[in-house]
């Protein structure tokens, strides 16, 4: 029986579907390939995936009432790990509705397909690090308070696990969020500080660095995400009451923005030049994961040091997404 991967043309969801294909399943590939960020990049990743044995693409809006529903019934689908999102915290700011569509009428959609699915076993679900807004308190933890969140993207997020939680109580829907914190590496999205960094240094730009470079970022490599999330998958709640479980996913070692861009310098060559602004609106100043839940439960721990993660994705970045752009003229 294959499984779910809702944003399966995403950063995440590529590399998720990736490995589940690589280890022998099937997979159900979801999504719409929207134009938040180029959908190059997109077809690239899917790219991967296509003419694979055991992998099924679907391009639809999982926001549209009932379409995975009509699209995938006869699936025999038990297992689902739903990554489709509007990203991007400072985007929510501009464009609103389109996080209340994807991130809460989507996610709503997902848990009525689930529960459509006679003998369904698991739901994977992506929340945020953001969801834990101006907390003060360091390392953030799973039993902290997440009721103050700082921006509309956190908002939806934090409304996920609400639903997520309610469908467990209700239906007996096993489910598990998965608090990403600061997710990098090759194939990433360009709206990430460590992407428009990396261009615009090798460009000869200027590169903004908020709040003086007083950041702190708990930047967490895609393949240490991906063996939590297939870990987690593999293994839904079957004690808990509820069945509904959160977990950080991330490096437990942040990094000041400023190490971070010395960092970049010595992989790149390239001096950088910093132009210092204040905070931005609904931005941080720290994210910092408490990872001991997940340790105890899957005995996981993130294993790439930032320097390595950002050197592998730097060798891509120029090896094939800047030849790539260049060819094509962009």
């Amino acid at each position: 029986m294959p499984i779910l991967v809702t944003g399966a043309a995403g950063f995440i969801g590529s590399h998720v579907c990736l490995k589940l294909l690589e280890r022998g399943d099937d997979v159900v590939g979801v999504d719409n390939l929207n134009d938040y960020y180029d959908p190059t990049l997109k077809r690239v990743r899917l790219a991967r995936l296509l003419g694979r044995r055991g992998f099924f693409f679907l391009e639809t809006d999982i926001a549209d009432p009932l379409a995975l529903v009509r699209a995938l019934s006869s699936q025999r689908i038990t297992k689902v790990v739903h990554l489709a999102a509007q990203a991007g915290v400072r985007h929510s700011l501009e464009n609103p509705r389109a996080y209340i569509r994807s991130n809460i009428a989507g996610h709503l959609e997902v848990l009525e397909f689930c529960r459509s699915c006679p003998d369904f076993e698991h739901l994977v679900y992506a929340s945020s690090s953001s969801v834990y807004g101006g907390n003060r308190k360091v390392p953030f933890s799973e039993v902290d308070r997440v009721d103050h969140p700082v921006s509309l993207y956190a908002a939806t997020k934090k409304s996920d696990e609400l639903m997520s939680y309610t469908y467990a109580h209700l239906f007996g829907l096993p489910q598990t969020g998965l608090r990403f914190f600061t997710v990098y590496g090759p194939f990433g999205r360009p709206d990430m500080a460590y992407w428009m960094f990396t261009k615009a240094m090798l460009e000869g730009k200027a590169i903004r660095v908020f709040n003086n470079g007083e950041m702190w970022r708990d930047f967490t490599y895609i393949d240490d995400v991906v063996e939590a999330v297939i870990a987690v998958l593999d293994n839904p709640p079957s004690t808990d009451v509820p069945p509904s479980r959160v977990y950080n996913v991330g490096n437990n070692q942040p990094a000041r923005l400023g190490d971070f861009i010395d960092i970049l310098e010595n992989l790149l060559g390239v001096k950088a030049n910093r132009q210092f602004e204040a905070m931005q609106p609904g931005d941080v100043a720290r994210t910092f994961a408490d990872m001991a839940l997940l340790e105890q439960d899957f005995g996981f721990k993130s294993r790439t040091p930032l320097e390595i993660g950002l050197g592998r994705f730097v060798d891509w970045y120029r090896s094939e997404w800047v030849a790539r752009t260049s060819a094509i003229g962009q």
